[in-house]
């Protein structure tokens, strides 16, 4: 598949808080679906660069968004569909000089699909905590050199 990664728009707004709130309630199956609502994507995204995978036919696949004054991965989410796909690493690839840069982002335990992709793609555990969603591992990409 050949994605298309562009910076989002103010017209992505509500598709991506449609996916960021189905893709949590189908990923975190150990969490009651109703803790998570439409809205959490405006309130946690507030400040962050946020890019979009699309389908070359325009469909929103995925997002990726980025803290950047810690260079934090805050949340890379691909709707069901889209997912083992490519849409995540090519969404990865969108980050400012992915793969020179170091990278940090936190992964709930309990998902093991998702750590499985950031171990495939580079990144290693460098330290755990617990958070409201249950135990998460702080992960970090170091770049080769």
């Amino acid at each position: 598949m050949q994605w298309i990664v562009r910076p989002a728009n103010a017209s992505d707004r509500e598709p991506l808080a449609d996916l960021y709130l189905a893709v949590r309630r189908q990923a975190f199956s150990w969490v009651d679906p109703l803790a998570f609502r439409h809205g959490d994507f405006f309130t946690q995204t507030q400040g962050e660069i946020i890019w979009v995978a699309e389908t070359p036919a325009g469909e929103v696949a995925g997002f990726i968004s980025l803290w950047p004054p810690d260079d934090f991965i805050h949340m890379l989410y691909v709707a069901g569909p889209w997912q083992s796909r490519g849409a995540g690493g090519a969404l990865l690839r969108a980050l400012p000089d992915w793969p020179h840069q170091k990278y940090r982002l936190k992964c709930l335990v309990q998902n093991r699909r998702a750590k499985a992709f950031y171990l495939a793609n580079g990144f290693v555990v460098t330290g755990n905590g617990k958070s409201a969603e249950g135990m998460y591992d702080e992960m970090s990409f170091f770049p080769a050199g």
